[in-house]
């Protein structure tokens, strides 16, 4: 039996072998895929394209995957392992055929036994969709903490949502965004299992009725006015050298009832699909747009329905071994809170254990609180999520009763601390009274977990600071820090092979376990013969880079020129647009001073934007038409250039963060919770151009001072700035530079016959109020832009920067934040699976 007081093994103890746990010859890999050419596929070599070929290959490498799952799983069962439960919204897995290969250490194998099939490897793994499970930074740290706790050996389960569509693909027509479903599963996932035997059944809607027991006690029973079923998918998710095998489980919505055959008997064929129709949508489409009530009321079903799902997945597991006996669950059970998506889990066991197991409150509430952990990823307001009161008594009506119960009591514990201070109470209230009462998920969120922790050192300062200070003082020790990270894996060793190769000649092949070893390579970073190597690996992955820029966009860009690269998710405070300002400025300076000089250089984007968030599409859409322009413009495009990458995704990531000489990580300071593409960019040898801001400043600390370029109003100034009204109409009227480019998008330059087309851009800056302060900000960001400018012609200098840019990033694998959840919150054992 593991219990929650033993201590996590350290650094090291945990490490598997890079060898893979089960192998297969080449001969053998080459017999297994055409067996399932045959068998499985109903073809043959002669017949068989590319897809029919990817499928094949990830049958035969799914059948390691699965004996080692069965494996690991009856290990747990046997050792009673406690686990981890990852709650979360998302999880962007990307492709997982290189993965698994890599994983199970048969990429070169495979290599080879197919190019005497007569396949190309590369052009098969191009035939597998990405796993359209999520939107952006919140996602892709789930995935990397999967694989981490695969790899590390740690019992752990990730739960979510088997989105059909997924957040949507992006195409760009016109420079505007056009949102398509992303129907990333229309000829199926070779990955996934469906488990129906553990299908759950989730209650909506109806009414609450007040009982009186045998003896006396109040007792409540929710009547629903609709179930419906949360069907499991589970995705095998593999560790590095392939012993451990854990399980991202998907639950998809399908109706519990039965197809009206007489209805649609009777001529009504449609109404008798509603029911199945109605109960389908939730698992359709990530975050769907939420402008709408029906939207809002969507959003937080899906939430619910899968924190349901999930518990009573949990639960039927813990029965299995304990029966009623819930003294042993929280010893058992840890459930991390991805964000305050899946905080309704919490009324949710309460509902179990008081309604259902008939525990007395104070028994169920000290349950509740030693089980859930909670990871806060962002300080904007809007982020932090807040229902109507009236939304949760019509779609959970027992849920917010309970919500009432958790707030009264918690409101006692206020009173104790500040009485009669009104003010604390409401600030602290899991019940917001504005105008509409709402229920305030982040401070339910605090209120019900016993650990609460940020993702880099600055933001979860703020968290304490700023965010979350009386809760600070309330529960001391309960808010902590894990900074995040990111799995090497995935982003150096899959996605960089040439870097990864170089790498392992230098110091070995157990970098990836042990990240730490990279720092070896910074002996070399004034070595010019290595120096030499590492930026021919550059030049390389600029090439491939290049050519699928060519393919998508029909933009030739010279791979002599700097790369310049942001990636993101599309929003104001991450500060695309001030991005584009300097770009404008660029192109000025040089309309004025064609001997104006500045290295040639390509400014490559790749960002989607919510659908209904105007703002971020006209970005979107500036980037585009400024590009036209300057594409097209003679008199420029030789050094400067401008790209926007459609539908961007993990995949189109792993090909562009190994070609960047220059990562963009310029949000304001204060805003960004972390960041991982920042880790993933230095590690692959770009340079960070960045604010004070989330993991940049780890980053900074890691690399030094002189290896980064760092600009712009820390998180200190920008408060200060904020608290002596910041008028932006200041930086408009003192910088004849920052005029001239605002004005310009007043015009119809670049966008011929559409005059102000782009002023909404201008706007936001100016009577908007520049509330991400791209003006304050902008003469740095230009001053710290000719740093860089001047560094990259240095040859030399630059080099060394790149190297010692992937050499100082040990700290930020995911590993290691494994490690750090383990020891401060998890209290986990590993269970190695023999």
């Amino acid at each position: 039996m593991t219990t929650a007081t033993k201590p996590a093994k350290q650094a090291g103890q945990n490490a598997v072998s890079t060898l893979p746990a089960l192998s297969l010859s080449k001969k053998a890999f080459k017999e297994a895929v055409v067996r399932h050419l045959h068998c499985s596929l109903g073809t043959d070599e002669n017949k068989a394209d590319n897809h029919a070929w990817y499928k094949a290959i990830s049958a035969a490498i799914q059948e390691l995957v699965l004996e080692r799952l069965r494996t690991t799983q009856k290990n747990h069962y046997l050792n009673d392992t406690r686990a981890v439960h990852y709650l979360s919204a998302e999880f962007l897995m990307g492709r997982l055929l290189s993965n698994n290969m890599h994983n199970f250490g048969l990429f070169e194998t495979a290599d080879s036994a197919l190019k005497e099939l007569g396949v190309t490897l590369s052009d098969v793994l191009e035939e597998e969709p990405d796993m359209a499970l999520g939107n952006g930074g919140l996602g892709r740290l789930a995935a990397c903490f999967i694989d981490s706790l695969a790899t590390m050996e740690f019992p752990a389960i990730g739960y979510g949502i088997h989105y059909e569509h997924g957040l949507f693909r992006q195409e760009i027509k016109n420079g505007a965004q056009i949102e398509r479903p992303d129907s990333w599963r229309d000829y199926g996932n070779p990955w996934e299992i469906c488990r129906p035997e553990s299908i759950q059944e989730i209650s909506l809607y109806g009414y609450v009725e007040t009982k009186y027991g045998t003896n006396g006690q109040i007792q409540k029973e929710w009547h629903p006015g609709a179930i419906v079923k949360g069907v499991p998918w589970d995705i095998p998710v593999v560790g590095y050298g392939g012993k451990t095998v854990n399980v991202l489980r998907l639950w998809e919505s399908q109706s519990s009832g039965y197809f009206n055959w007489d209805v649609f008997n009777a001529g009504g064929y449609v109404d008798a699909q509603r029911e199945n129709v109605e109960a389908e949508t939730i698992s359709k489409v990530l975050y769907p747009n939420d402008e709408t009530e029906a939207g809002k009321e969507l959003r937080l079903i899906q939430q619910y329905f899968f924190s349901a799902c999930s518990l009573k997945d949990i639960i039927r597991r813990y029965k299995r071994a304990h029966g009623d006996d819930w003294s042993r669950f929280t010893d058992q059970v840890v459930i991390q809170l991805n964000d305050t998506h899946p905080a309704i889990a919490i009324p949710e066991l309460m509902r179990i254990l008081v309604d259902r197991a008939e525990l007395d409150w104070d028994s169920a509430w000290a349950i509740c609180q030693k089980t859930f952990a909670y990871t806060n990823h962002t300080l904007l307001p809007e982020a932090l999520e807040k229902w109507p009161a009236r939304m949760l008594e019509k779609i959970l009506p027992r849920h917010l009763e309970i919500i009432y119960e958790i707030n009264h009591r918690f409101m006692a514990e206020v009173e104790k601390k500040w009485p009669g201070n009104n003010a604390i109470k409401a600030k602290l209230s899991i019940i917001e009274e504005s105008n509409e009462k709402m229920v305030r998920m982040g401070n339910l969120s605090v209120i019900g977990s016993f650990a609460v922790n940020g993702v880099a050192e600055i933001h979860s300062k703020l968290v304490k600071q700023d965010l979350f200070p009386e809760f600070d003082q309330l529960y001391p020790g309960k808010l902590t820090n894990v900074t995040n990270g990111i799995t090497p894996r995935r982003w150096l060793k899959a996605c960089n092979p040439l870097l990864s190769e170089l790498i392992s000649k230098k110091i070995g092949n157990d970098w990836p376990l042990e990240l730490d070893q990279l720092d070896k390579i910074s002996e070399l970073a004034d070595n010019k013969t290595f120096q030499n190597q590492f930026m021919k690996v550059k030049q390389k992955n600029k090439q491939a880079l290049a050519a699928e820029i060519k393919a998508l966009t029909g933009i030739s860009v010279d791979t002599k020129a700097i790369f310049d690269i942001q990636i993101k998710r599309l929003h104001e405070y991450k500060r695309q647009h001030l991005n584009v300002l300097h770009i404008l400025a660029l192109y000025r300076r040089l309309l004025e001073n064609p001997n104006y000089d500045i290295h040639p250089r390509v400014f490559i984007f790749g960002a989607k934007a919510a659908p209904g968030y105007a703002l971020a599409k006209t970005v979107i859409f500036a980037i585009n038409k400024i590009a036209d322009k300057i594409n097209s413009d003679n008199r420029v495009n030789h050094k400067l250039k401008v790209v926007f990458m459609p539908n961007y995704r993990v995949s189109q990531a792993e090909k562009m963060i190994p070609a960047a000489d220059v990562s963009q990580q310029i949000s304001t300071a204060g805003k960004e919770a972390s960041g991982t593409g920042n880790m993933k960019l230095a590690l692959n040898g770009a340079v960070t151009i960045g604010t004070l801001d989330g993991a940049n400043i780890e980053i900074a600390e890691e690399v030094g001072d002189e290896n980064i370029f760092i600009f712009g109003n820390t998180v200190e100034q920008v408060n200060a700035l904020h608290a002596k009204g910041y008028n932006p109409y200041d930086y408009y009227y003192q910088n004849k530079e920052i005029k001239a480019v605002l004005d310009w998008l007043d015009s119809d330059y670049f966008t011929p016959g559409q005059p102000g087309a782009l002023s909404s851009l201008k706007q936001s800056m100016l009577d908007g109020g520049d509330p991400y302060l791209c003006l304050a900000d902008f003469e740095s960001y230009s001053e710290a832009n000719k740093a860089l400018d001047l560094a990259y012609k240095d040859k030399s200098r630059w080099a060394k920067m790149a190297i010692l840019n992937t050499a100082k990033m040990g700290k930020f694998t995911s590993d290691r934040s494994i490690r750090d959840y383990v020891e401060k919150i998890w209290k986990l054992d590993t269970c190695s699976v023999k």
